[in-house]
């Protein structure tokens, strides 16, 4: 199954009113994760990065003010999963819709595409025990946490390997999801 974890870092919580300023993602083939097939760019929001954003994420308003343009980021993203299953974590509530917004904002056509939450592989495996936020997961699996968490690149590593370790508690194989592929969108590759 060819599946590309992907992460967001945004300049807020509200995909109505913040942006986009990172975007990362990594490819899983046959239960593998793909070093060198992986994707990664600043995105050059229109508002500034705040000092609050900056304390969480590290990225600063130089890191994005030579960044690509969100339609310019957002094709390149939607370039680089082609047909792969989307696999984010909380991405039903936050990285498909601020994906989704900021292919209105900017009037990008939008393509279809399937995804996985894997906070769903969380609850499928531990069930309603407090914690499927990605710290907790963490803490379950023995992933250590380190410099990268909270970084679109450092939380897209620590993503595949909890995902990894959780499909192969579900699954014996990667080739169908352990839980339902849900829709979403990203831009049209015909667009630009």
């Amino acid at each position: 199954m060819n599946t590309v974890i992907f992460d967001l870092e945004t300049t807020g919580f509200s995909p109505a009113w913040n942006e986009i300023i990172q975007i990362a993602a990594i490819r899983i083939r046959d239960g593998k994760i793909c070093w060198d097939d992986s994707f990664s760019t600043f995105v050059r929001p229109d508002r500034i990065v705040s000092g609050f954003i900056t304390d969480i994420t590290g990225i600063t308003n130089d890191d994005v003010r030579e960044a690509p343009s969100s339609t310019e980021a957002l094709m390149s993203f939607s370039c680089f999963a082609g047909d792969a299953i989307l696999l984010g974590h909380n991405a039903r509530r936050f990285d498909m819709p601020f994906i989704r917004e900021s292919c209105a904002r900017h009037n990008l056509p939008v393509r279809s595409v399937r995804f996985v939450d894997s906070m769903d592989l969380s609850r499928q495996i531990w069930g309603g025990r407090a914690g499927h936020g990605l710290d907790s997961i963490m803490e379950r699996l023995g992933i250590p946490e380190d410099a990268r968490r909270h970084t679109a690149p450092g939380d897209v590593a620590i993503v595949a390997e909890a995902v990894l370790r959780m499909w192969k508690l579900l699954s014996r194989g990667f080739q169908l999801s352990p839980v339902d592929c849900e829709s979403g969108f990203l831009p049209a590759l015909s667009a630009a």
